[in-house]
């Protein structure tokens, strides 16, 4: 016969090993180990979406891999070059229609590898629907030059100004090009602005005092879905003409209109060797662009800088982000937001 004692400490006994059980389940995932003991290092291109790009893969890498990482301030080509040297592990985000010609040439030294699609973009030359409305006949950018008096460059009053991208983005290269294929040399100016924001203040204070003005712009962004745009219209896209336009050495530009833009994740092949899960995860990065705008819309909303953007995306679209990673992964980022 068992005696009472006995039977308290059996008691005791399953307690025990219930609140072990229940401690287990509750207990959070071990600590992750980075494949990598030094930074991983990301371009710190400064458009919007990368911006938020970087730094929600950051986080990720940080808080779901256990990783050290940091974000250089680059433009467009020199992260080109930089990410083929290795001083880069990655590039968020690579427009390919942007530096089609470097990119190629990039990939054919088998230092770069593109990893990902992140979705699909588009780029144009725009004017706002007030000015198309004054201006019925201004269908193409073609009809440029016609037009050159109302869109008056304030330092060169006898030529139309046009808006292109900043220095040093991929896209200056085209848009440059381009207008020296439409032969708008001799009645508009080229105008770049120094920054992203500097380009986007110009066009939002022309908007807003409803100024005639003509820019290069790229989508999906918050400007181009905040305002009533149009764009002008350009001959069809060829490929052979427009592998040319975004080549710096282009001897002989000619017109073209821009394809769908594959936007995607492109790495180091030395990363990509020495990290294989953050590859695996990065190769997974796609965003639906109905998700993109809103998360852009909240940015220019808010005010909100790019980490703080990348953590109300995480926060709100777990859906999409949970397919990215490991369950293990997934849970230490949800027990860090």
């Amino acid at each position: 016969m068992r005696s009472p004692f006995g039977k308290i400490l059996a008691g005791l006994a399953i307690l025990s090993t219930c609140a072990g059980t229940a401690q287990a389940a509750a207990a959070p995932t071990a600590a992750a180990q980075c494949e990598i003991n030094r930074p991983v290092t990301f371009g710190g291109m400064n458009w919007s979406s990368n911006l938020v790009m970087v730094e929600l893969e950051r986080f990720i890498m940080e808080k779901g891999y256990g990783c050290q990482t940091q974000a250089l301030p680059v433009e467009t080509l020199p992260a080109l070059a930089a990410l083929e040297r290795g001083d880069l592990d990655i590039n968020s985000e690579v427009w390919l229609n942007s530096v089609a010609a470097p990119w190629a040439k990039a990939l054919k030294t088998g230092k770069v590898a593109r990893i990902g699609e992140l979705y699909l973009g588009g780029e144009a030359w725009f004017i706002p629907r007030y000015t198309a409305k004054r201006l019925p006949g201004l269908k193409s950018v073609a009809d440029l030059p016609k037009y050159k008096k109302e869109f008056q460059d304030p330092e060169e009053p006898t030529k139309g100004r046009f808006y292109t991208c900043p220095a040093g983005w991929g896209c200056e290269v085209t848009n440059g090009n381009l207008y020296h294929a439409f032969k708008l040399d001799n009645s508009y100016t080229l105008y770049s602005p120094g920054t992203g924001a500097a380009q986007k203040a110009a066009i939002m204070s022309a908007y807003q005092r409803k100024q005639n003005i003509v820019f290069y712009y790229w989508y999906p962004t918050p400007l181009v879905g905040a305002l009533d745009l149009v764009k002008l219209k350009m001959p069809p896209y060829d490929v052979k003409t427009h592998a040319c336009l975004t080549s710096p050495s282009c001897q002989n530009p000619q017109p073209s209109g821009y394809p769908s833009n594959p936007v995607f994740t492109a790495v180091n092949t030395g990363f990509e060797k020495q990290a294989p899960k953050l590859t695996e995860f990065l190769s997974k990065v796609s965003i639906p662009l109905p998700e993109l705008n809103a998360t852009l819309a909240h940015m220019q909303k808010t005010g909100d800088e790019a980490p703080e953007v990348a953590k109300w995306f995480l926060k709100n679209e777990g859906t999409t982000w949970k397919q990215w990673v490991p369950a293990d992964v997934a849970q230490r980022i949800q027990a860090a937001l």
